[in-house]
């Protein structure tokens, strides 16, 4: 009996929010006075093992492999059902990116046990997981509970704050996948590097925005919330209506049909705050609208907000955190 974590790795180095998941994992498994196991798959899988003792892992599960070098759904499937059987774990946890959402499900149909995707909070309630999920838009909370023995939970980023990691050591334990090439449906023939190089939207801190407003002239306008974001270190994100104009691809969608981002800051920049858009960063601590339109919606829901041009605000914005920032 024990609670399991898989780490996810991008280019062998963990995804910060899997260190959110385990520090919430660590609560857990005190609470059922249970083994907190991590599971970590990758061409190399050291590091990254070695880090899960340091923020809280009793005993990692280490499968390294040259197949595992790049995500493939049935190869990860394979090398996490081991790592369940071999932890004996009764509550499996990833992180809700895109692979944690997509792996969960999957490994939980393989085992025929219920999953609660996109947690943003869990419990312990009777000797079982709990989780709480939030539906229509964010506007309604709900708790999910299990029948079966395995319990499986994806966790929506930012969720939880990031542990503190400490001198702990884990036990490390290495898996064999037990998989050879011809056995993974999946084949990668060629990797090509994306060019939105940065902050990731799902494990940001500060997240800057920018909507329909910068349709007077896109290409300055967005130029402007990348100088604003890189001044602050922060990611950048694009309503719906940005992306369908074909300002931004897809990969920068803030919202109910793109991603869940829950920053400290998010800086809303000529977003009108439609409620599809708000489903995806209402969760954000702090919101900074700028909006030339003074009765647009977004003010309601900001802790600050600025009516004016977005063309003149934001390249005096972005100086003036040059400034103090360095």
């Amino acid at each position: 009996m024990s609670v399991l974590v898989w780490i996810e790795q991008s280019n062998n180095q963990a995804v910060p929010s899997s260190w959110e998941t385990l520090g919430k994992a660590r609560e857990l498994a005190d609470a059922l006075g249970t083994e907190l196991a991590a599971v970590v798959m990758g061409a190399e899988t050291a590091a990254t093992a070695a880090a899960a003792g340091q923020y809280g892992a009793d005993v990692v599960y280490a499968i390294a492999s040259p197949l595992l070098a790049e995500y493939r759904l049935s190869a990860y499937v394979a090398g996490l059902e081991k790592a369940v059987q071999g932890a004996g774990a009764t509550v499996l946890l990833a992180s809700a990116t895109t692979r944690g959402r997509e792996l969960s499900a999957a490994v939980a149909c393989r085992l025929d046990a219920g999953i609660a995707p996109d947690a943003t909070d869990l419990r312990i309630e009777g000797g079982k997981l709990a989780a709480v999920r939030p539906v229509y838009s964010n506007n309604l909370l709900v708790d999910i509970t299990f029948d079966g023995d395995l319990q499986v939970a994806s966790v929506r980023p930012r969720s939880f704050p990031m542990p503190v990691a400490g001198d702990a050591k884990a036990a490390v334990k290495e898996l064999d996948l037990g998989l050879g090439e011809d056995d993974i449906a999946e084949k990668i023939l060629d990797v090509q590097p994306s060019d939105g190089a940065g902050v990731d939207l799902a494990d940001a801190r500060i997240v800057v925005a920018a909507g329909r407003g910068v349709v007077e002239d896109p290409e300055k306008g967005f130029a402007l919330v990348s100088d604003l974001a890189a001044a602050m270190g922060a990611a950048v994100g694009a309503s719906r209506a940005a992306v369908d104009a074909g300002f931004v691809p897809y990969r920068y969608q803030v919202g109910q049909t793109g991603k869940t981002v829950r920053p400290d800051v998010y800086f809303a920049v000529g977003i009108s705050g439609a409620i599809q858009h708000m489903a995806g960063m209402s969760g954000s601590k702090v919101i900074v609208a700028i909006n030339r339109d003074a009765d647009a919606p977004i003010f309601e829901r900001a802790a600050y907000g600025v009516v004016g041009d977005l063309y003149e605000i934001l390249p005096a914005l972005t100086a003036e955190l040059k400034k103090r920032l360095g």
